[in-house]
C-alpha cells in the first residue's frame, strides 16, 4: 500500500489556544511540508456553509451545458472551464486537465459581479457569504504566519491581502467526472497536472471518501508521489473534515523561500486511499487567497526570514516560481495563467 503524505494537523481556533505556539506550528509545518490540516470544528466556517457550497457546486455542474458556455472563462480568471481547457502541467500533459471549473471573483452588495448560469443565481447571497467567510480564515492564517515569523509588523499580511482592495482572489467550484466517463483517458493521463499554486494561501475543501490529491514529497523520497487522504487518523469523529491549506508561490516568494509552495496532482488513483475511491464523481472547493493587485513582491520584514539561507528548499527544484521574477502580484498571476489557460491566450482573446 503506497504511504500517505505527512501533513500535520493543527487547530487553530482551539478554546483557550495559545496562539503564539499556534503561530509556531503553523510556521514549522509550513516550512517542511507546505501543506497543512486545519481541523475543522465549524468555528470559522461552518459545516452547513461548507455542505450549502457543496450543494450550489453540483446544480452548477449539472447546468445546461448552453448555459455554463455562456459564462465561458475570461482572461480576468473568472467563469466556467471545460474539460480539457485547463493544462497545469504544459510540459508533460498529452491533453489538458480531466475536469471542469468554475472560478467565482469578488461579489458586491450580495451580488456576482461576472455572468454566472441561472441555476444559482438566486444563491449569490450565499455563496457571497461563503467566499468572504473563506477570506477571513485566510487573514486569520496569514496574521498567525506574520506572528510566528516575528514579522514587524505582524499585519504585514494581513494588509496586503485587505479584501476591499482589487486581487485575483478566487472562490472554484471543481467537478472531475468518474472515470467511467472519461473513456479517451490513458494510463499515464492525470484529473489535474502537477502545479504549484499561484498567490499566497490555499484552503481546499473535500468530501470524505473522494481520492485523487497527491503531493511530490521532497528530501530523501524526492520524486514520489504520496497521496492526501480527506480525512486524516486522529479526524474521524468530526463533524467534517479538516480543511486542507498549502502555501502558494506568492507566500514562498515573499519569504525568500522558507515557506514551502509544494507540488501537488490530482490522479485517477489506481491504489487509493484506504476508504476512499476514484470510481465516483469528483467535487472539490477551492478558495486562492491573492494579495492585492499592486502589493510589490518585496521581501518581508522578518529577522528569520532575513536571516534563512538561501538553499533553504532550493533543492528541491520542481517549485520554479517560489524565485523572484516580478514586481507585483498581478504580474505573477498573469504570468501563470498563460501557461496554463493555453489555448483562450492562443487565441488573441483580449478580454
Amino acid at each position: 500500500m503506497t504511504n500517505t503524505a505527512t501533513i500535520p494537523i493543527i487547530d487553530i481556533s482551539a478554546e483557550g489556544a495559545d496562539q503564539v505556539q499556534v503561530a509556531r506550528e503553523l510556521v514549522d509545518a509550513a516550512v517542511k511540508y507546505g501543506f497543512i490540516y486545519i481541523r475543522n470544528a465549524g468555528r470559522d466556517i461552518s459545516t452547513e456553509q461548507i455542505d450549502n457550497a457543496f450543494n450550489l457546486s453540483r446544480t452548477l455542474f449539472a447546468s445546461p451545458l448552453e448555459d455554463k458556455q455562456r459564462c465561458k472563462i475570461e482572461k480576468n480568471n473568472q467563469g466556467w472551464s471545460g474539460m480539457h481547457t485547463e493544462t497545469l502541467d504544459p510540459k508533460t500533459q498529452r491533453v489538458g486537465d480531466f475536469k471542469e471549473g468554475f472560478n467565482f471573483g469578488a461579489f458586491e452588495d450580495g451580488k456576482a459581479t461576472q455572468p454566472i448560469p441561472r441555476s444559482i443565481e438566486p444563491h449569490q447571497a450565499q455563496l457571497a457569504a461563503f467566499r468572504e467567510a473563506c477570506h477571513a480564515l485566510c487573514q486569520k492564517l496569514l496574521l498567525l504566519f506574520g506572528i510566528g515569523l516575528e514579522v514587524d509588523p505582524p499585519t504585514f499580511f494581513t494588509a496586503a491581502h485587505a479584501p476591499s482592495q482589487p486581487s485575483g482572489s478566487i472562490l472554484r467550484f471543481l467537478h472531475y467526472p468518474p472515470p467511467s466517463a472519461t473513456p479517451t483517458a490513458e494510463p499515464a493521463d492525470v484529473r489535474a497536472g502537477a502545479h504549484s499554486d499561484y498567490g499566497s494561501v490555499t484552503l481546499l475543501f473535500r468530501l470524505r471518501g473522494q481520492a485523487g490529491l497527491e503531493v511530490l514529497e521532497s528530501g530523501a523520497g524526492s520524486g514520489t508521489w504520496a497521496p492526501v487522504p480527506v480525512t486524516p487518523p486522529g479526524t474521524e469523529d468530526d463533524a467534517a473534515p479538516p480543511i486542507l491549506v498549502n502555501i502558494g508561490d506568492l507566500l514562498s516568494y515573499w519569504t525568500n523561500g522558507l515557506l514551502r509552495s509544494t507540488v501537488h496532482r490530482v490522479s485517477f488513483s489506481t491504489s487509493p486511499t484506504p476508504g476512499e475511491s476514484s470510481t465516483d464523481p469528483r467535487y472539490s472547493i477551492v478558495y486562492f487567497c491573492h494579495p492585492a493587485d499592486a502589493t510589490p513582491l518585496t521581501p518581508v520584514p522578518s529577522a528569520r526570514v532575513a536571516a534563512a539561507d538561501s538553499s533553504v528548499n532550493q533543492d528541491d527544484s520542481s517549485n520554479p516560481y517560489a524565485k523572484r521574477k516580478v514586481l507585483t502580484a498581478a504580474e505573477h498571476l498573469q504570468m501563470r495563467l498563460r501557461e496554463t489557460y493555453l489555448q483562450m491566450y492562443a487565441d488573441g482573446d483580449t478580454k
